[in-house]
C-alpha cells in the first residue's frame, strides 16, 4: 500500500535525520562530545521502557494510526523547542528535550513494522518484508546525506527544520492509513500484556538469537554516530561528511536487500552472518588514508550488512504468532534504539580516551562479538530444549 510506505518511509526519514542532526547540533553550538553522546542517548533511552507498553497497547488498539501521528508530531514540537534552546540554556535541556521526543520512537520502526501482517496476504509478506527493508534504507541513505549537505551547505538549524516537514508530512501519509482492528486479547492484565512481547523474545530460541545479534549491533552503531563527525577533520573533510558513509554503507545495504531475495538459511542465521561481515569490514575503516577510500569501505561494509534487516523481519514474523506482532515488533526495536543509547553515551566518553583511530575497530569488534552471542544463544538453546 502506497500510502504506508510513504508515511513509514518519511517518519523513519525524519529518526535517521535526528540521530546524526543532534549531534551536530549539539557539536556545534557547545563544542562537547560528551554532552552529544549524552544528548543522543536521552532521545534513544526512554525506549528500553516504552517500547514494550506501546507494543502492548497497539495489539489491543484500534487506533494505531493516531499513535503513529502522535509520535510524528511529537518530534516536530520537539525539534523545533530544540532549535530555539541548545546552546543557549542549561546543558540538561537539550537531553531532557530529546528524551520527550525518545518515548515513542519505537513506533517509527516496530509500531509501523508490526502492521504489515495486518496490511499483506501471508504470500506477500516476503516481498513486503523486503520493500519494508528497503524503507529503512531508504530513509538511511536519505537522511544523514540530507543532514550533512543542509549543515555544510546552510547549517544545522536547516536540518533541523527538514526534519520538522518531514515528521509533518509523515502525519499527512498516516491519515490515509486503514484503521485496523486490535490483534491481542483485551482481556489479558495489560502489565502482563506489556511483558509477553519480551517473554516471547525471551523464550523463542531462533527469536532470541535475532534480537540478541541486532541489538547489540544498534550499540555499536551508537559509538559510531558520535565517533564518525570527529573522525572526519583527521581525513580533511567536516564533521558533517560523517553522514554520506550512513548513506554509502545504506546504498550497500539497500543493494544486497533488494537482490538477494529469501535465502535457503533460516533467518536468525542470516543476521549472524552478515553482522559479522559487517563487523570484518567496518575493522579496516581507521585504515582509510583519504575520505573516497573510507566511502569504499562504507559500500562494502553496507553489501554485508544487507540482508540483515529482511531476515530479522522474517524471524519476528516467523517465529511470533499474530497476537504477538505489535509488541514483538516495538520491545525488539525498544532493546535496539536503548542500546543504541548505550552506544552513544559510551563513545562519549571512549572517544575523547582513545581516539577514532582506536573507536572505529571497536564498533567492529563488537560486531563479531554480537553474532557470536546469537550463535551461543541458539546453541545453548538447542542443548536445553
Amino acid at each position: 500500500m502506497p500510502s504506508y510506505y510513504v508515511a513509514a518511509t518519511l517518519a523513519r526519514f525524519a529518526d535517521e535525520m535526528v540521530a546524526f542532526t543532534l549531534v551536530l547540533l549539539v557539536l556545534d553550538r557547545t563544542g562537547s562530545p560528551a554532552l552529544a553522546g549524552l544528548t543522543g542517548a536521552a532521545y534513544a533511552l526512554p525506549a528500553i521502557i516504552t517500547g514494550p507498553l506501546l507494543g502492548a497497547w497497539l495489539d489491543r488498539t484500534a487506533h494505531r494510526r493516531s499513535a503513529l501521528a502522535v509520535n510524528q508530531a511529537t518530534l516536530a514540537v520537539v525539534m523545533l523547542v530544540l532549535l530555539l534552546l541548545v546552546g543557549h540554556g542549561a546543558a540538561w535541556i537539550a537531553p531532557a528535550l530529546a528524551a520527550v521526543a525518545g518515548a515513542t520512537l519505537p513506533m517509527v520502526s516496530g509500531g509501523f513494522t508490526s502492521m504489515l501482517p495486518s496490511l499483506f496476504r501471508p504470500q506477500r509478506l516476503v516481498r513486503a518484508n523486503a520493500f519494508e527493508s528497503v524503507s529503512f534504507s531508504t530513509a538511511a541513505i536519505a537522511g544523514p546525506a540530507t543532514a550533512a549537505t543542509l549543515a555544510a551547505a546552510v547549517s544545522v538549524d536547516a536540518a533541523v527544520l527538514v526534519i520538522v516537514g518531514a515528521a509533518v508530512l509523515s502525519i499527512v501519509a498516516i491519515t490515509r492509513l486503514p484503521a485496523l482492528p486490535p490483534v491481542g486479547a483485551s482481556g489479558e492484565p495489560f502489565l502482563a500484556s506489556a511483558i509477553g512481547g519480551l517473554r516471547h523474545l525471551a523464550r523463542t530460541p531462533p527469536l532470541r538469537a535475532s534480537t540478541v545479534t541486532t541489538t547489540l549491533l544498534m550499540g555499536c552503531t551508537g559509538i559510531l554516530l558520535i565517533a564518525l563527525p570527529l573522525h572526519m577533520p583527521s581525513l580533511g573533510q567536516p564533521r558533517s561528511a560523517a553522514g554520506y558513509l550512513w548513506t554509502a554503507v545504506e546504498i550497500g545495504s539497500v543493494t544486497t536487500a533488494l537482490l538477494l531475495g529469501r535465502s535457503k538459511l533460516r533467518p536468525e542465521y542470516v543476521v549472524m552472518l552478515s553482522v559479522a561481515a559487517y563487523g570484518v569490514v567496518l575493522c579496516t575503516w581507521a585504515l582509510a588514508s583519504s575520505f573516497a577510500v573510507l566511502v569504499v569501505l562504507a559500500v562494502t561494509a553496507g553489501l554485508a550488512e544487507g540482508p540483515t534487516l529482511p531476515a530479522m523481519f522474517a524471524a519476528r514474523q516467523q517465529y511470533s504468532p499474530p497476537e504477538l506482532q505489535g509488541r514483538v515488533s516495538t520491545t525488539a526495536a525498544s532493546l535496539r534504539v536503548g542500546t543504541s543509547a548505550l552506544g552513544q553515551a559510551t563513545a562519549g566518553v571512549l572517544v575523547p580516551a582513545v581516539g577514532t583511530h582506536a573507536a572505529i575497530p571497536i564498533a567492529g569488534l563488537g560486531l563479531l562479538l554480537a553474532a557470536g552471542l546469537g550463535l551461543l544463544a541458539a546453541h545453548t538453546s538447542r542443548l536445553s530444549g
